[in-house]
């Protein structure tokens, strides 16, 4: 029962398996194949057919690898066929149709290539491995790519004395083709044919013979140690068998062609050292080797090994240039950077000395420096050292003691495109050396670049130059240490544009004057060397006025505006434009509310001229001394030189005036005032109708009276000079005589002793009258008995308010 059971599985599932083989091969809706297979040869033509199953009958169509759909023909019912003319690469053909239920489309690769070239160009490398055995390594040229699968086989023959042997090696490659194999090292010759071969063909090359002595290489040395001093370098080389030749090469870390050491064969063991002079200190070199026994081939180079020879006090001075600053308050002495050669080690600092009379300053600057500001001196050396960990390099000296030679002619400069040539006239006698110094406008200490030359050339090209930047330099000629020309050069730019932007102007109004001021635009906004400022004006009605103002110029004033509102902007030009206006700025002149000063004077003439007038008349000066009496200096004239004291000197007349005692009314509390009796002396006066000595008229008397009487007082007859006794006289009726011309003022007088003498006065000159009346200028003053001088003093006060 069981094995009955057994038998009925197998056989369902061989049933089931052949079902499914049978669905499988039905699952494709057709057949493809070509009538020159699936390889082909580039450039040759082919047919490739699709054969359908009967129930996929409808939509035939045959595509190529890419989508497009071909023009395919109709071989049979079942068929079709496209036709492929000169193919040049691989393709894949599909065909497809419409089938129910849906099944796979069929399709054809056809690979397209070349048979392969005969191999040429053999060549056999022999390289000794142990002392009993050596590898040959063969490698050929095959020719043409063909762009499919190669097949190469390599046949050696060897001779081992009068022996022969033959080795077969086979191997596959696409590109480049080579093959090894060992060899005894009794074989002395062996020759080499290689066959190649693909689906297209095959070929073989010509067979080559050689004897090993001449194929032999030594394996590559390895270079294990290299000591290095300040000019010299030890290498020590390894390598597994002894050679008859070794050869080194060196080159410099900045360098890229190597460098032979000269003879250096001799190498007869497996390690030895070797030693390569005549180096750079402080410079890194790479090291690498190779050998080769007395015959056959050089080994191939070992991996390079870097060293570093050491260091040495520099042996050259520094290219040292001095400029000082356009203010001549600052200087910076600048250097080169230095090479190898000068400094002959790694630049720890660099040391500046400056000396001038008698005093001596050092400063010490980084290594990575290269230019540093020294204080300005007329007369004095600047002095850089490079210092390493060797010693200081020898002084580069520049002096600021020069001497003006003859200006150098003819020095022309040529911008291009982002270059300048400066070229100059050579000088009559030889010169030491010449100096061209270049920087951006305004920029001397900051960015000054400078090239040093010999002293037959005459020409530079600078092409340290930043397009769009205006430059400017100088050309120096030395003749020797001190006696110098020099030759200025400014605006000089490579390229150039307008610029980009006007400059901002600020305003300052002081009257009629607007003073526009500016700075200079940034050195990106230039674009060139600025030729001109435009200022542009406009009033209110529109009018415009246009200002120049040089490149150099940062204020231009602009004088005598009328009262308005104005607008102003500025520009900047270069030689190839004027750029766009600046930002716009309004003012206001506005009207002068003060007299000009010719007006001024003009009044000021016009009143004193007026002033003049005034004081020609007679009653205006009185009138003025008489309201600024009290202004006028207190000073008493000295009757003693009056006229009237000369003449009463001639004639001794006497008058003898006798004070009455009465009660006054003005007696000092303390002391009562003496009163005298006076004679009067001098009788000259004859020349009036009246006999009286006074002849002096008073004016008339008032109705009070009071006020002539104090009249009388305050103005003495002018005939009569009344000399008064001190206060400290001995009696009161004592008289006293005046006997020569000096004389002094009185005391005191009574009231009544001069009422008989005005009376007199008024009848011999009546409407004369010397002096006006004070009744307009002051209040009645009443008398006591007794007058002094105390009593009659004048209050300006009251002068002025009764006035």
């Amino acid at each position: 029962m069981f094995l009955s059971w057994s038998v009925t599985v197998v056989a369902v599932a061989l049933l089931v398996a052949q079902q499914c083989a049978g669905e499988d091969n039905h699952r494709k809706s057709c057949e493809s194949w070509s009538d020159a297979g699936d390889v082909v040869q580039r450039g040759s033509s082919f047919v490739v057919y699709c054969t359908f199953i009967p129930r996929c009958r409808t939509q035939r169509s045959m595509y190529i690898h890419n989508g497009i759909k071909s023009a395919h023909e109709q071989h049979n019912d079942t068929t079709i066929f496209l036709k492929v003319e000169n193919i040049t690469e691989n393709r894949t053909y599909s065909c497809s149709s419409e089938c129910n239920p849906v099944l796979d489309i069929c399709g054809l690769d056809v690979a397209a290539g070349y048979p392969p070239d005969q191999p040429k160009s053999i060549l056999c490398i022999y390289r000794i491995l142990k002392y009993d055995t050596g590898s040959v390594n063969c490698s050929w040229d095959r020719g043409r790519d063909t762009y499919l699968v190669n097949h190469f086989t390599v046949e050696v023959g060897t001779v081992s004395g009068n022996q022969t042997g033959r080795l077969v090696l086979s191997g596959k490659a696409i590109e480049g083709t080579s093959a090894s194999f060992t060899l005894p090292r009794s074989v002395q010759l062996v020759s080499v044919q290689i066959r190649a071969q693909n689906t297209l063909g095959s070929a073989k090359s010509s067979i080559v013979s050689y004897n090993l002595s001449d194929i032999v290489m030594p394996s590559t040395p390895i270079v294990d140690q290299v000591e290095c001093s300040s000019r010299n370098c030890t290498i020590k080389v390894q390598q597994p068998a002894r050679t008859k030749h070794l050869q080194v090469q060196y080159r410099g870390e900045r360098h890229h062609d190597w460098t032979t050491y000269p003879d250096s064969a001799g190498l007869t063991t497996s390690f030895e050292a070797k030693l390569v002079s005549s180096l750079e200190p402080c410079s890194v070199y790479r090291f690498r080797a190779r050998s080769r026994f007395s015959t056959g081939l050089w080994s191939r180079w070992s991996s390079a090994v870097s060293s570093a020879t050491k260091e040495e006090a520099p042996e050259q001075h520094l290219d040292v240039w001095l400029a000082a600053g356009p203010d001549f308050r600052s200087m910076r002495v600048y250097w080169n950077e230095s090479n190898m050669s000068v400094c002959r080690g790694s630049i720890v600092q660099y040391a500046i000395t400056v000396s001038s009379n008698n005093l001596t300053v050092v400063t010490n600057v980084s290594a990575d420096a290269r230019n540093r500001s020294v204080p300005f001196c007329s007369r004095c050396e600047v002095t850089v050292q490079a210092v390493n960990s060797k010693g200081s390099s020898p002084p580069a000296t520049m002096t600021t003691r020069h001497t003006s030679a003859k200006p150098i002619l003819d020095v022309q400069v040529t911008p291009g495109n982002h270059t300048v040539a400066i070229s100059w006239r050579k000088a009559e006698t030889a010169p030491a050396y010449s100096v061209v110094e270049w920087y951006p406008e305004g920029h001397v200490l900051d960015e000054l670049r400078w090239a040093r030359l010999d002293g037959n050339e005459n020409f530079l090209t600078v092409t340290d130059i930043n397009p769009w930047e205006c430059y400017e330099g100088a050309v120096y000629v030395f003749y020797n240490q001190s006696s110098v020309s020099r030759t200025s050069f400014k605006r000089i730019a490579a390229l150039e544009a307008a610029p980009e932007t006007g400059p901002s102007a600020q305003e300052k109004v002081e009257g009629n004057t607007v003073t526009v001021s500016w700075t200079q635009l940034r050195r990106a906004q230039r674009r060139g060397c600025i030729t001109k400022f435009t200022i542009y004006l406009q009033n209110s009605q529109g009018v415009q006025k246009l200002y120049s103002a040089a490149a150099s110029q940062r204020s231009y004033p602009i004088q005598g505006l009328s009262p308005d509102s104005y607008s102003l902007w500025m520009s900047a030009s270069t030689s190839k434009g004027e750029g766009p206006p600046g930002q716009k700025i309004k003012f206001y002149i506005e009207e002068d509310d003060h007299l000009s000063p010719v007006l001024m004077c003009v009044f000021i003439s016009v009143m004193v001229l007026f002033a003049l007038c005034l004081w020609k008349s007679s009653a205006v000066k009185h009138r003025f001394k008489d309201i600024f009496q009290c202004l006028m200096p207190d000073v008493v004239p000295d009757p003693a030189n009056s006229k009237w004291a000369r003449e009463c000197t001639k004639e001794k007349g006497k008058m003898d005036l006798h004070l009455p005692s009465h009660n006054s009314s003005f007696t000092d509390p303390e002391e009562e005032t003496i009163l005298v009796d006076v004679e009067e002396l001098c009788r000259r006066m004859e020349d009036f109708s009246s006999p009286r000595s006074d002849g002096v008229a008073f004016p008339p008397e008032s109705g009070a009276g009071q006020e002539t009487e104090l009249s009388a007082l305050l103005y003495p007859p002018l005939t009569t000079y009344i000399k008064s006794l001190s206060h400290d006289s001995d009696s009161s009726g004592h008289t006293q005589t005046s006997l020569d011309t000096t004389v002094d003022y009185i005391s005191s007088h009574g009231q009544d002793n001069l009422d008989n003498s005005d009376q007199e006065e008024e009848e011999e000159f009546p409407g004369m009258q010397f002096f006006p009346s004070l009744s307009m200028l002051m209040e009645p003053v009443g008398f006591g008995g007794k007058l002094t001088l105390d009593a009659v003093k004048i209050d300006c006060g009251d002068f002025f308010q009764n006035a």
